[in-house]
């Protein structure tokens, strides 16, 4: 069901990629049952230079260039396999361009995985703000390179976007500048309600009613601010707190320890169950060496919950350990949906689709009238993963699949 309450006539929700599911997910959510087909044209010329229209009446000769006026324009980018990023953020800003021109009052990018965050600062100290003081071994990462996290932002303001939005961005820096670039118009949406229902709520951990013998694990001393967050708002008095350390002694050889600053240490949790969060994984290196380092707890299950989940097929086969029993993740890129993305992953996979929670968030930043959803999120499960009883979508069904279990 929609979250508005009725048709926008002052939105236009639109995406850098024909037939996104995920920006017509968006749309439906927010009241918009036009195609997004039907309202841009996504016009390539013979050169392969890209020229985007927003549809108008072809007999309408005293609106033009005014087609958008007053209107606020909302652009959906994800990753795609079609398409490159470098492709998809010039879509972008093309787009943005053309809304503006032709009256549009404010442009919003949803772009729930931000674009060039990685490169997020650069060769000189005064290239990127971070959390922590740069030596000459950081800075000489940087050595030769662009800080393309602020280029991609300069350019998206040159182009007419007034408002970022974006989920669970890891860095420091990125926050910073985008904040700055932005004038503070830059959403960071972090998902502790999304997670924190999903683990209170299913049978993904085993715990106590006052979360005895469930553990949460930051995986280093960057990710305790937001694990420490989830820890608070889960409310399980009796849970656990522990901080893992990494030390990367070559390019791709990392060290875990136990963190010398970790709330917790191992006493007492063997046969826990343990939930470790990160943000994103790339390789799956790091976080099979942080469950394998936490099997001596010997837990009685390991799940890894990532906002990001963008492994290579490399990552995607380390990720298969069984050291790892299952993986939470969100479709910031869609493409996780495909079970032959997931490849034998699917055993262990859960993914809760979020485009209706970013509706929820759009509308609230629109002051767009809408029938609020507690729990905004829907959940995708192979039937090859081993939990799987029958198809759960909406996450009001899970209460009544827990107690179906439990009674039995």
């Amino acid at each position: 069901m929609p979250l508005s309450t009725g048709q926008p006539t002052n939105v236009v929700v639109v995406s850098n990629s024909s037939d996104n599911p995920f920006a017509i997910d968006i749309a439906y959510a927010m009241g918009q049952h036009d195609d997004i087909a039907d309202l841009i044209s996504m016009k390539q010329f013979m050169n392969s230079e890209f020229c985007p229209r927003f549809i108008s009446d072809e007999a309408d000769f005293d609106n033009i260039g005014r087609k958008l006026k007053g209107k606020s324009v909302i652009i959906v980018s994800t990753g795609s396999h079609v398409k490159s990023r470098q492709e998809l953020a010039m879509t972008n800003l093309i787009i943005a361009r053309a809304a503006k021109e032709n009256g549009a009052e404010r442009v919003i990018l949803v772009e729930p995985d931000l674009f060039y965050s990685a490169q997020d600062r650069g060769p000189h100290q005064g290239l990127g703000e971070t959390s922590f003081e740069r030596d000459v071994n950081d800075v000489k990462k940087f050595d030769g390179q662009p800080f393309t996290a602020k280029l991609y932002a300069q350019l998206l303001k040159l182009s007419g976007v007034d408002t970022v939005m974006t989920i669970h961005n890891h860095s420091d820096s990125v926050q910073k500048m985008f904040a700055d670039v932005f004038e503070g118009d830059f959403h960071n949406l972090i998902p502790y309600e999304i997670y924190g229902h999903y683990l209170l709520n299913s049978d993904i951990l085993h715990y106590g009613e006052d979360g005895e013998g469930l553990v949460l694990c930051a995986p280093d001393k960057g990710a305790r601010d937001f694990v420490q967050e989830m820890f608070n708002r889960l409310g399980l008095s009796k849970a656990k707190f522990i901080m893992l350390d990494k030390e990367r002694t070559a390019e791709r050889n990392v060290e875990v320890t136990l963190h010398k600053e970790s709330e917790h240490t191992f006493d007492g949790l063997d046969g826990a169950s343990i939930i470790l969060f990160d943000d994103m994984v790339r390789t799956g290196s790091t976080v099979v060496k942080a469950c394998k380092f936490l099997q001596q707890i010997n837990p009685q299950r390991m799940v890894f919950a990532v906002s990001h989940f963008y492994a290579s097929d490399e990552g995607r086969e380390r990720m298969a350990h069984p050291a790892i029993g299952e993986i939470l993740t969100l479709n910031t890129l869609p493409t996780i949906l495909n079970r032959d993305e997931q490849g034998r992953l699917r055993k262990k996979m859960v993914v809760l689709k979020v485009e209706k929670w970013l509706a929820q968030e759009l509308c609230t930043i629109l002051d767009f009238p809408q029938s609020q959803e507690e729990n905004p999120y829907k959940i995708d499960m192979s039937s090859k993963n081993p939990r799987f009883k029958r198809k759960i979508w909406y996450s009001e069904e899970l209460h009544e699949l827990k107690q179906q279990q439990s009674n039995k």
